[in-house]
């Protein structure tokens, strides 16, 4: 786990979900990303999936960037 508090992660997740107009009810898809930064995280699969995962990985940097901790490992291509 990364060094945040859950409150700390909680408020950073709501913050980048309204400058990215992305709906709060999704964000429980984005806490698992938050809760392993530097892991695997899902890719677009151009199925149509709602919310995609494209927009899930911008809503977790952007989390990430807000408390400080960016993610350091890039996304690996597919």
């Amino acid at each position: 786990m990364a060094d945040f508090t859950e409150e700390q992660m909680n408020s950073a997740l709501h913050r980048a979900s309204e400058e990215l107009s992305f709906p709060s009810y999704y964000e429980a898809c984005v806490r698992p990303l938050l809760r392993n930064p530097e892991g695997h995280w899902p890719r677009c699969c151009a199925g149509g999936c709602e919310p995609c995962a494209q927009t899930l990985i911008k809503v977790a940097q952007r989390t990430l960037e807000i408390l400080g901790t960016p993610r350091v490992t890039p996304i690996p291509e597919w």
